[in-house]
């Protein structure tokens, strides 16, 4: 397999050495349950005449158990990573490699200590997540081979997905808790070395692929992509009761077919798809 050039590892290593703990980055202080942690754009069930008809705490309230639902994914993404990563550092003797795969390491450990540090200052209680019982997508991160186009392809999408949602929830910083806004910002600057070095590596891995097993490879990416998709950007009927939405069963119903949140979707999952599709592979996440 081709590496990723030593340059890029030199580049990403020297912009990683200023470390400052994501706990000190963010002003905790400014934690409130009295303000939208999600843009209202972002949400669900936003642009439905059944959401604007929710009073204001509601909706509020909804934003707040849907951002938890969300690093609740984080959190298993992170997990996966840091679980892959480790194992790799005894497979490879290239000091720039070990370095990059350290650093990675260490702010994939600050983000999921910074989700935790919210989990318990918010004290509110947690979505049940269905995260960890992606069957597939937990044997493709933990079991396909490092050096696979199938695990590089999974570790785009899983780092590209959320952060197409952290960039625009960023563009709202007057609308959104401040602590929110800062975790965002630490995700969203560390995340951005994380997807060059994945994109470079999945260059590197998927432009040896021949025709016919990009063609192979398809069916199973398809599925994991789908899977991914829906649960971090439709979540589960817990939330919306958690929320104070009883029957969330129907409130999730409302947000499947939501024309508004689809396009949200699409306009988050934009980026990665289309770097997919340079390599020849095209996925879709819903039903043309």
């Amino acid at each position: 397999m081709t590496q990723p050039s030593s340059e890029l590892l030199a580049q990403l290593r020297r912009n990683s050495i200023p470390y400052r703990d994501p706990l000190a980055r963010v002003d905790w202080e400014a934690l409130n349950l009295e303000s939208f942690w999600l843009p209202e754009q972002a949400l669900s069930l936003y642009g439905l005449d059944a959401y604007e008809s929710l009073p204001l705490e509601r909706r509020q309230a909804l934003s707040r158990y849907e951002f938890l639902h969300f690093i609740e994914g984080a959190l298993w993404l992170e997990s996966l990573f840091m679980e892959r990563i480790s194992r790799a550092l005894g497979d490879d003797a290239d000091l720039s490699r070990t370095a990059y795969r350290l650093h990675e390491l260490r702010e994939e450990a600050g983000h999921s200590l910074m989700f935790l540090e919210l989990m318990r200052r918010s004290r509110l209680p947690m979505p049940r997540t269905r995260f960890r019982r992606f069957n597939l997508a937990n044997l493709l991160g933990r079991h396909a081979p490092y050096e696979s186009a199938a695990f590089w392809i999974a570790v785009l999408i899983g780092e590209e997905v959320p952060d197409r949602m952290n960039r625009l929830i960023r563009k709202h910083r007057d609308d959104i808790c401040p602590t929110i806004h800062d975790m965002i910002t630490v995700h969203v600057i560390d995340e951005a070395r994380h997807i060059a070095h994945a994109r470079e590596t999945l260059g590197s891995t998927i432009d040896q692929l021949s025709p016919l097993q990009r063609a192979l490879y398809r069916p199973l990416m398809n599925a994991v992509f789908r899977q991914f998709v829906r649960a971090f950007y439709y979540p589960p009927p817990r939330v919306y009761e958690l929320a104070g939405l009883p029957d969330g069963r129907h409130w999730a119903r409302l947000a499947r077919t939501n024309a508004h949140h689809t396009r949200f979707v699409d306009q988050c999952l934009a980026s990665v798809l289309h770097v997919l599709e340079e390599h020849g592979l095209k996925l879709r996440w819903r039903s043309p």
